[in-house]
């Protein structure tokens, strides 16, 4: 190969392996807060970006050479069948957009692998890598020292905190820094070693079988002593955080694992055994599958959980059996290599008994990909380098390259061998290209939500109103913003209704507005639910609406009851969603059903001060007051410890008391004893009210038609690009 040839080869290898060194560094500290997740999405675009950019770098490098090679781990075919089931489960699942969204950042994880792989070709370059993903954590950790002890490094305000982390989670950032810190440790060793007896031939107490390098500098070594310190201090400090006031909320083992095997076992085999529910929507599972049990938990039971106990418990409830055995065959193959790969062990540990972000879930790729290369190279003949080829009759399609790399090749077998080069180029830009797009437009959409949000801090309907509006018209596909752009839309029509002046009615233009924004608000809540139908949420956001209409749209007290039936049955163990069902049964007068809810409630939750709160209305309301003073004074119990709720419940009583002193022509009656309960604090009990709409238009007479809520099955749907799309909410009401 001429010597120019090899320059510009080692130039491109270079600079794909300089994108992935710079991705290392900056991984651990990168965040925005122009984003609506300020530290999750900037990571993910990040991984996104240096990934593509390298692979494609990789791609151009096989034409300029001439020819494919790739090299084989043994961790290839696991990987690639993860990402595959992974995809799988998201194209299968009810709510298919929300998981091929999560989907979609783990093949470039996938990317990342392969470009790690086919890159890193000896101790040099593996070094370089175990260098920059050392001093990322160093940049995290001395950022972590500082902001401990306040000295804040950053100008912005929100990072004026002692706990302050750029994981946006103190575990992750205790689980990062506890998974590289054997990575700064060994060579540290090596150092303090060199010093005591620079002659003396160590073994790697990571990699067992692979002596370190003897001319590995004593100064770079001394530099990952320092990095482990560095590490070592931002772990302590984060651990201590995590053990006294950031103490995590962590899932409880039990609630995961009852969770995942309920969403495995409901429907039908192949969708749910197999492929589980569909990765990255574990919330859904977490809402429909709890059980009622959990309830009883005063610390969790009022926080949704958007992952699972563990990381494996999640694979198992979002990907089915296929995912779990697949994850389970990675790590039999991780095992049944005879290296051991210290950090890599703590990350599978990890995984097993603690849950994952994307952050983790990257990181424990990145050292797959390392552990790969190790493996490779203690074993070059078992897993060398696959050339393929178009000259089958002479060589075979495939064939391994180890020790034929001056092999001469004639000028017509060069012609023929950049035709598979050529062809691999284009199958890598359409597999980027193609997601790209639409990462592309999934971020410049969350920009402009993240900045109607602040508009909305701000007060600022109008530009709230467009940015959402522009926001859904890049990426309809995010249920976030047309439940937003719902309470936008009613907002705003709430607003016309009340400000008018007193004694007049509206204009027929105002009145033409509000029902426009009012037809907006509902059918922006339609698509939601067209979104993401097994997201109760979304089926909340509809009722809500509807619930705000009564008075004042047709049918809006059923269309009510419909949506909140739907949503209990996607969280039916949550007492709230029954006291929500009540107060709408309660508004309407119908104090038998409202009773009916409210106990469930009770009985889910018996220690729930606002469900005998809202029981004892109904029943005053419906003339039981013995009943109702019952339940006021369990109410009266649970809420010792808040003055607040205490002063409010024993008005309630004294005015009770006082009606049933009425009633009896002045001869008082004494409350039922109520049942015995330990009060709960005042920090872990809501505040007690009655249940009723955040927003009521002013009643309207006649009723205007609004439109019907378009799913009424009890089961989740998936949606069609074109009936999200069709449901894209209409252009802006004239002001």
């Amino acid at each position: 190969m001429p010597e120019r040839k090899k320059e510009v080869l080692s130039y491109f290898e270079n600079v794909s392996l300089l994108m992935v060194g710079l991705l290392f560094v900056l991984f651990p500290v990168f965040f925005l807060s122009s984003t609506t997740d300020a530290f999750v999405l900037p990571k993910q675009l990040l991984l996104i970006i240096m990934s593509s950019i390298a692979l494609l770098i990789f791609a151009v490098k096989t034409i300029i050479e001439g020819r494919l090679r790739l090299r084989t781990s043994p961790f290839d075919i696991p990987v690639l069948l993860l990402i595959i089931i992974a995809f799988a489960s998201a194209i299968f699942s009810a709510n298919r957009y929300d998981a091929l969204i999560a989907s979609a950042p783990l093949l470039f994880i996938g990317f990342l692998y392969f470009v790690i792989v086919n890159t890193v070709k000896n101790q040099k370059q593996l070094l370089f890598l175990l260098g920059t993903l050392t001093a990322g954590a160093v940049l995290s950790a001395l950022f972590t020292i500082c902001s401990y002890f306040k000295l804040y490094p950053l100008p912005f305000s929100y990072t004026h905190e002692t706990f302050f982390t750029t994981f946006g989670s103190l575990l992750d950032q205790a689980l990062y820094y506890a998974v590289v810190l054997p990575i700064a440790g060994y060579f540290g060793y090596g150092y303090i070693n060199s010093l005591s007896a620079p002659a003396h031939h160590e073994s790697s107490p990571f990699t067992q079988g692979q002596q370190p390098h003897r001319k590995k500098s004593a100064g770079i070594m001394g530099i990952f002593g320092v990095a482990f310190i560095i590490i070592a201090i931002g772990l302590g400090l984060t651990v201590y955080m995590l053990f006294t006031s950031q103490k995590p909320l962590i899932l409880p083992f039990d609630t995961g694992l009852q969770t995942a095997f309920a969403a495995i076992s409901q429907g039908n085999v192949f969708k749910s055994l197999l492929l589980g529910s569909g990765y990255g929507t574990y919330l859904n599972d977490f809402t429909q599958f709890k059980p009622a049990a959990y309830n009883a938990n005063q610390a969790l039971w009022a926080f949704t959980f958007f992952r699972s106990s563990s990381f494996v418990l999640e694979l198992m409830a979002t990907t089915g059996l296929l995912g779990i055995a697949i994850f389970g065959f990675l790590i039999y193959r991780i095992i049944k290599e005879k290296n051991f790969f210290l950090p890599l062990m703590l990350a599978v540990l990890a995984s097993i008994v603690l849950p994952f972000s994307f952050t983790l879930l990257a990181l424990l790729f990145v050292l797959l990909a390392i552990f790969a290369i190790v493996c490779i190279q203690n074993n070059p003949q078992r897993f060398g380098e696959a050339e393929f080829s178009l000259l089958a009759l002479r060589h075979g399609f495939l064939q391994q390259t180890a020790g034929r790399e001056h092999v001469q090749q004639t000028a017509s077998e060069r012609r023929i061998g950049k035709v598979l080069p050529s062809i691999f180029l284009l199958v890598v830009a359409v597999l980027i290209a193609v997601p790209l797009y639409f990462v592309t437009r999934f971020m410049l959409s969350d920009f402009t939500f993240q900045q109607s949000l602040v508009a909305e801090s701000q007060n600022n309907g109008l530009a709230t109103y467009q940015l959402q509006t522009a926001a859904i018209s890049m990426f309809p596909y995010r249920d976030i913003y047309y439940r937003s752009f719902a309470q936008t839309n009613l907002a705003l029509a709430n607003a016309l209704a009340v400000n008018q002046p007193k004694g007049s009615s509206p204009s027929a233009q105002t009145q033409k507005d509000i029902l426009t924004l009012i037809q907006q608000s509902i059918n922006s809540g339609r698509a939601a639910i067209t979104v993401a139908p097994a997201t109760s949420f979304n089926w909340n956001n509809l009722s809500s609406i509807y619930r705000s209409l009564i008075g004042f749209g047709q049918n809006a007290d059923q269309f009510t009851i419909l949506t909140l039936n739907q949503a209990i049955a996607l969280d039916p163990s949550n007492p709230q969603q029954y006291i929500d069902l009540g107060g709408v049964y309660y508004q309407l007068g119908q104090y038998d059903n409202a009773i009916r809810e409210f106990q469930i409630a009770v009985n889910l939750k018996q220690d729930y001060a606002n469900a005998y709160y809202n029981l004892g209305h109904a029943y005053e309301q419906k003339g039981q007051y013995d009943l109702a003073l019952q339940s006021y004074e369990t109410v009266k119990q649970l809420v010792a410890d808040s003055p607040d709720n205490t002063k409010k419940i024993n008005d309630d009583i004294a005015a009770l008391n006082a009606k049933v002193a009425a009633a009896k022509n002045g001869q008082p009656q004494q409350p039922t004893p109520s049942a015995q309960v330990s009060p709960v604090p005042a920090n872990a009990q809501q505040s007690i009210d009655v249940n009723k709409a955040g927003t009521t238009l002013p009643p309207h007479n006649p009723k205007e038609k609004i439109p019907a809520p378009t799913v009424t099955q009890q089961g989740p749907t998936a949606p069609s690009p074109s009936q999200a799309q069709s449901q894209s909410p209409s252009k802006a009401p004239q002001k």
